[in-house]
């Protein structure tokens, strides 16, 4: 299997510092400070790039279930909300998904959520985290 790597760099005390983070890849590069990770100022920081690690993950993931059940996914779209509260510590993330899957049950659908939630990569590595979804089937 594969090896992912990212990198990190930080110039600075923790309040008046900079930093930038990139993907191995090189996809993506952005500048990330105390305020774009604390407050809401521009750039990224740490937790939003958990929240799209794990909406990618989890619809990814997703996909492959109702695949493998023999119904073909026209599209599946998931957003993450990541709460950083005091600790600072990330207490919870509520994933909120919309699928449109021609001729898929909803008590079907609802249970290949559960089982995505359950055991995409990126979910078993973030146990200590209560994951929330919140999934509907749209025409």
């Amino acid at each position: 299997m594969a090896i992912r790597n990212a990198y990190a760099e930080w110039r600075g005390t923790l309040k008046e510092g900079a930093g930038q983070l990139k993907l191995g890849s090189g996809v993506f590069e952005g500048a990330y400070s105390f305020a774009s990770r604390f407050e809401e100022a521009p750039g990224t920081n740490p937790e939003e790039l958990i929240g799209a690690a794990l909406a990618g993950c989890y619809t990814m993931f997703l996909s492959s279930l109702i695949s493998k059940a023999g119904f073909i996914p026209e599209h599946i779209a998931t957003t993450a909300r990541v709460h950083l509260e005091a600790g600072p510590t990330i207490t919870r993330i509520e994933l909120t998904t919309q699928a449109k899957v021609p001729g898929l049950a909803e008590a079907a659908f609802q249970e290949h959520v559960s089982a995505a939630k359950a055991n995409c990569p990126v979910s078993k590595a973030l146990a200590s985290v209560t994951i929330t979804v919140d999934a509907k089937l749209v025409a």
